[in-house]
Order: structure tokens, then C-alpha cells, then sequence
């Protein structure tokens, strides 16, 4: 009986040390002293405590400008965990309904913490956001709204300016006695397309030249159209212009394939704007004289990189400049190769 005493005690002994230690396991651990730790707060391994998705929507995906955008917000996107961002563009520049649609359907989905646009038309832009308040950026070209919290994109004035002084310098190295301009010019009434010809204007007529304002030729910013001003150009001014300054690179490469042969031509500079990889092999090739480089990769990139800060509570900067250079034949297989990887 007296054992059997003992086997129940020792059992019952166990099972409290065992209750014990349970309990004490669902707060904390012993530590080596043999006290007591706090429990873990630490989240669990590849748990993001800030997961956010952006939209994207751009003036358009088709051209290469743009592309560099989109490179440049994919490549932030991709360097920070937790962070995706869809991008998305109308098929062309004048596709306005196109981009309004995309603009509409996005604003009211859930999924997006936040919006960064380009607008092909500000005001109309201005309307749509008009009351969010999710944060959303202007990228490219600025849009005057009060829920607007940054633009990051090219000073284009400034830039335009500063290609425009290069181009009178490289006319007057030619052998140009009168520098008179040219614009073949984007769409009418873009934010972009005037700060541009505004530095434009500027740069010529403060460095010596004449900026012809009256006889701006607008192209809509596509190639073939350009072709078709540049024609009515040599019509008009059969003795010859010493600069055709574009909106784009595509304009001026296109302006002047339409003035190759042209021998009152053969010595005009043709600036186009955007630096990117077409334009530098034209350069290089002897097909483009010079180019305005905006850095549309670091633009994307920027972007991002603000939106994720207004996200976390940071407050931007009203302006965000992603930086402006000239491109010539000096420089392009430089800006060239930087392209290629971007790209890559």
C-alpha cells in the first residue's frame, strides 16, 4: 500500500511539471539565469508590414521615351520588396478618350494605393482627380491640381533653353550668318509642348539667333506629319533655314530625312529633344545633329521612389527635376551604351 502511495505522489508530482513548463512555453522562454523572457514580437520571415501597388498610366507605350518610363518604374519596383506597379498608356498621343478611360477605370479601383500620371490633357486630368485622396503624382508633364503632391519630370524650359543655346552655337560653327529657327512643334496647347518652345524661343533669341514664333509648324508630335512640315519649311524658305528645332526625337529625325539632298539644307541643325537610343545612332550616323536627353529612366524611377515616400508619410518636394543634357556627336555613343543597359 505504502508503494503504492508513492507511485501516485511521483505521478502527480509529473504531471504538474509538466502543466508548469506548458505555461510557461505559451509566454515566454527561460533564459539562462533561469528567469523568464517576453514573448517575440518580431513578424514572421518574408512578411512585408508596407505591400503597395501603383498605377502607372502614361501617355502612351509605343514609343521609346516611354518606354524608358515604364523601365525605370519597373526597376524601383523590382529593387523594393512589397512594391509592384502596372503600367499602362493610350496607343498614341492624341488618343485622349483612350487615356481618359484608363484614368476613370483605375481612380476607382481598390487595388491601387496610389496613381501616377502623365496627362495628355491636364485639365481634363484635373477634373477626373478632382476629391481623391489617395496620393498621386504628375509625371512628365505637370498637372495644376490641388491633389496633386509632386511632379517629377524635366524642367523642360530650362532643358529646351540649354539645347536651344548648343544649336545656335553648332549654326554659327556651320557658317550660318543669319541663325533663324524653326519649331516643328508637338500638340497645340500641351503643357510640355509650350514649356519647350518657350526655352526654345528663349535659347535662340538670347544667344544671337532669331526664333521665327510665327511660322511654328505643328506636327502633333508624329513623325510623318513632320515630314509634311518640313516640306512646306524648304517651300517657304527655299534659301534655307539654319535651325529646325522638335518637339521630339521622331520629329526631328523625320524632318530631316524629308531635307536630305536639299543643298540649302545640308548645313542646318536639326535639335530634336529626348536624347534616347534611335536618336543617338542618328547622330552618331550623321542623320540628326543634336538632341535635348531628358533622362526618362530615372523619371520612372523617380517617381516611384516618391510616391513610396508619400505612401510612408514623407512630404515631397513640389518639383522634382530628373535632370536634362545635350547630346551630340561627342557624347552619343556615351549616352548610347547607358541607354543599351537601361533597356536591358
Amino acid at each position: 500500500m505504502m508503494k503504492m502511495k508513492r507511485l501516485v505522489a511521483a505521478m502527480l508530482m509529473g504531471t504538474m511539471t509538466l502543466s508548469l513548463v506548458a505555461c510557461g512555453n505559451s509566454g515566454g522562454g527561460s533564459d539562462a539565469a533561469g528567469g523568464t523572457t517576453e514573448p517575440s514580437t518580431t513578424p514572421d520571415a518574408g512578411t512585408s508590414a508596407k505591400d503597395y501597388n501603383i498605377s502607372m498610366i502614361l501617355k502612351t507605350t509605343s514609343a521609346e521615351y516611354w518606354q524608358f518610363v515604364l523601365k525605370g518604374a519597373e526597376a524601383y519596383a523590382a529593387e523594393n520588396e512589397g512594391v509592384t506597379v502596372e503600367v499602362k498608356g493610350p496607343s498614341s498621343e492624341t488618343a485622349f478618350d483612350e487615356q481618359q478611360n484608363m484614368i476613370e477605370t483605375d481612380l476607382t479601383n481598390s487595388s491601387y494605393d496610389g496613381y501616377i500620371i502623365a496627362p495628355l490633357q491636364s485639365d481634363m486630368v484635373t477634373k477626373l482627380i478632382a476629391g481623391q485622396t489617395k496620393p498621386i503624382l504628375a509625371v512628365d508633364t505637370n498637372i495644376d491640381a490641388p491633389e496633386i503632391l509632386s511632379f517629377v519630370g524635366t524642367g523642360n524650359e530650362a532643358a529646351a533653353a540649354l539645347g536651344a543655346k548648343a544649336a545656335v552655337e553648332a549654326a554659327k560653327k556651320a557658317g550660318w550668318e543669319e541663325i533663324k529657327c524653326i519649331e516643328i512643334a508637338g500638340v497645340q496647347g500641351d503643357q510640355t509642348n509650350t514649356a519647350r518652345m518657350n526655352g526654345y524661343k528663349k535659347g535662340v533669341n538670347e544667344n544671337g539667333g532669331e526664333f521665327l514664333e510665327s511660322e511654328v509648324q505643328y506636327a502633333n508630335a508624329v513623325a510623318d506629319q513632320a515630314v509634311t512640315c518640313m516640306e512646306g519649311i524648304m517651300q517657304t524658305h527655299p534659301e534655307g533655314i539654319a535651325i529646325i528645332c522638335a518637339n521630339n526625337d521622331d520629329m526631328a529625325m523625320a524632318a530631316a530625312r524629308a531635307a536630305k539632298g536639299n543643298e540649302a539644307y545640308k548645313n542646318t541643325i536639326f535639335l530634336g529633344f529626348n536624347g534616347d537610343k534611335s536618336a543617338c545612332n542618328a547622330i552618331l550616323n550623321g542623320e540628326l545633329t543634336m538632341s535635348v536627353a531628358q533622362m526618362a529612366y530615372e523619371m520612372g524611377y523617380k517617381s516611384m521612389e516618391s510616391i513610396v515616400k508619400a505612401l510612408n508619410g514623407e512630404t515631397l518636394e513640389k518639383f522634382i527635376d530628373s535632370g536634362a543634357d545635350v547630346v551630340t556627336p561627342d557624347n552619343a555613343q556615351a549616352r548610347l551604351d547607358t541607354l543599351t543597359k537601361q533597356l536591358s
